[in-house]
């Protein structure tokens, strides 16, 4: 009999003892020869899926490189009672929220009817916005209603948190517009 027959899987399921097809007799020669793309994984970290509110857990497999940590995989995780290892297409694609070369790693400004996007340091950024949010709270406070009863809150912030953001992030920022006196506070995964 010729090795292109043995070769063949449907030949190895009929004449093995793997009769449904589900291990030695589906794996090809390049099959058997191939290594998961987390062998290279030094640890496993669990995370949270970050796209939406259900909490899908996700093991993301870190491996180390000229010097510095990397981001191999991301993948479901098994031992979650929530997901059961399994994710959406967003969350099997969170890889690219870590590693993707489209993602800005600077802070960038364009001045009110700019043209052109000039780079900031951090604290210029940060200090630029603090003053802005303190700014539009000031100018939009109430203190109290037309009867004088207690408001306290402002009508100049207001807040609509990412899908991308984890519970605890949208936890804060929640706490932080309420402490600033915000009335509008939402979330993208409610809407």
């Amino acid at each position: 009999m010729s090795d292109w027959i043995r070769s063949w899987p449907v030949y190895r399921q009929l004449t093995g003892a793997d009769r449904l097809g589900r291990g030695d007799a589906a794996a090809s020669p390049q099959s058997r020869e191939r290594e998961p793309r987390t062998a290279d994984a030094d640890r496993v970290t669990a995370s949270v899926c970050p796209y939406c509110a259900v909490g899908c857990s996700q093991n993301v497999y870190v491996g180390s490189d000229d010097g510095g940590e990397r981001v191999l995989q991301i993948e479901g995780n098994p031992d979650s009672p929530i997901s059961r290892g399994r994710l959406c297409p967003k969350g099997s694609a969170s890889k690219q929220l870590v590693t993707g070369d489209h993602r800005e790693e600077r802070v960038l400004y364009r001045a009110p009817y700019g043209t052109e996007w000039q780079e900031l340091d951090l604290p210029t950024a940060l200090d630029m916005l603090a003053d802005r949010v303190l700014d539009a709270r000031r100018k939009g406070w109430q203190d109290t209603d037309a009867d004088g009863k207690p408001l306290r809150r402002t009508q100049g912030i207001a807040s609509l948190g990412g899908a991308t953001l984890d519970n605890e992030e949208n936890y804060l920022i929640k706490k932080l517009f309420t402490a600033l006196g915000a009335v509008q506070i939402e979330n993208q995964a409610r809407i």
